[in-house]
């Protein structure tokens, strides 16, 4: 009499569970990997949609430090700064990020430099 074993070990390796990992460490590196705004500055609220389009971002904090691509610079010196990030670009823009609490004219003062200077500026807000 011959017996048969209904248990086989099947010589097929699942990929299923690799597949799983490999996709949740893309999720992983995807979140944590993409932070734009390195300064933590409370914005202001409004409605409307952001680019991720930009060439040099400028942010302005409550103690009135400038910060051009997370480096800090002296106020005076922002227009030189600006054009050195800037040169050679085709369509320069500046993200302007100004915290709830920096006076408009601070805010301004970046956008006449951005009007003299024929950039593009797009003011940073957080969603509402």
């Amino acid at each position: 009499m011959k017996l048969k074993g209904r248990n086989k070990v099947s010589p097929d390796f699942s990929m299923s569970s690799m597949t799983d990992i490999v996709f949740l460490l893309l999720v992983f590196f995807m979140l944590t990997s993409n932070s734009p705004n390195a300064l933590d500055l409370l914005l202001p609220k409004a409605k409307g949609k952001s680019t991720n389009t930009q060439n040099v971002s400028v942010s302005i904090n409550k103690n009135l430090e400038y910060f051009v691509n997370s480096e800090k610079i002296n106020g005076e010196y922002i227009e030189i700064e600006l054009k050195k990030a800037l040169e050679g670009q085709e369509s320069p823009t500046i993200i302007l990020r100004a915290e709830e609490s920096v006076a408009i004219k601070e805010a301004v003062r970046v956008m006449d430099i951005a009007n003299k200077n024929s950039y593009k500026v797009i003011l940073a807000v957080r969603p509402n």
